[in-house]
């Protein structure tokens, strides 16, 4: 299995990036250096402050999670989008440009 990549941007601003392990089992979240060295840089949520990283958790960081549709939309979205239903990586990202609030998830180009 190859890595699953995604860009996340704030106010469509790239921030940083997202790297799903081969395994599938951990996902790490890293801000662009570029990001974190421009003037007016904040965080994408207080529990992933612009000091720190990266984070690597097994799965989707509760922030990532917490964008992801929930009971039946949630359903739904995995039937349109044709993600399995296990696969959170492939879900967010399938439905990350189109985020409630400032924060997109976008695929990463080639994949």
């Amino acid at each position: 299995m190859s890595q699953r990549r995604a860009i996340v941007c704030l106010d469509g601003r790239p921030v940083g990036t997202l790297v799903e392990s081969e395994s599938r089992s951990h996902v790490t979240f890293a801000y662009d250096d570029a990001y974190l060295t421009a003037s007016g840089s904040v965080p994408v949520s207080q529990t992933l402050p612009l000091t720190g990283g990266p984070w690597t958790t097994m799965g989707l960081h509760p922030f990532f999670a917490g964008l992801l549709p929930e009971g039946w939309l949630r359903l739904l979205a995995h039937a349109k989008m044709r993600v399995e239903e296990n696969d959170t990586f492939g879900l967010l990202v399938a439905t990350g440009a189109d985020c409630i609030g400032a924060v997109e998830i976008l695929q990463e180009s080639g994949l």
